[in-house]
């Protein structure tokens, strides 16, 4: 395993799983830049990733993330995982729905030697929704 592979999967680990945001500090560039259509216009830097997985903490806080598979390759390490829990905090501003909702989604890591410089992140958002009883989907869509 990379010394990038090890990052990203403290980046799920420690952050998302054990709810230590202040290993943000060591895992992200100053000036990161984190690509989530869900959640544009994040501050830059360790803050943005904070800012970020705070949101989703605060509406699902028994969530945990899943890595079903990393590949490295240069500067970038790609990520693909599941991720979810129940719904009891407001979400996006929008209100809690109590419901529990998983989904599946890939992360891309852009490294400036040992930090992640740029992130971008692409999930079933829609699923998400769909699941939560916020968005209706033909029923040949339903997951």
């Amino acid at each position: 395993m990379s010394d990038m592979t090890r990052i990203a999967m403290r980046y799920a680990e420690e952050v998302w799983n054990q709810g230590n945001l202040r290993a943000t500090d060591e895992i992200f560039a100053d000036g990161h830049v984190y690509h989530d259509p869900m959640m544009p216009g994040l501050p830059a830097g360790p803050e943005g990733v904070r800012t970020r997985v705070r949101s989703y903490m605060e509406a699902f806080p028994d969530a945990r993330v899943d890595i079903a598979e990393v590949i490295a390759s240069g500067d970038v390490v790609a990520a693909r995982w599941t991720w979810g829990g129940t719904n009891t905090g407001p979400l996006l501003g929008g209100p809690a729905t109590g419901r529990p909702a998983r989904i599946e989604g890939m992360h891309w890591f852009r490294f400036e030697g040992d930090r992640i410089a740029e992130s971008w992140t692409q999930a079933d958002n829609v699923g998400l929704l769909a699941q939560l009883g916020l968005v209706d989907l033909p029923a040949s869509q339903a997951a």
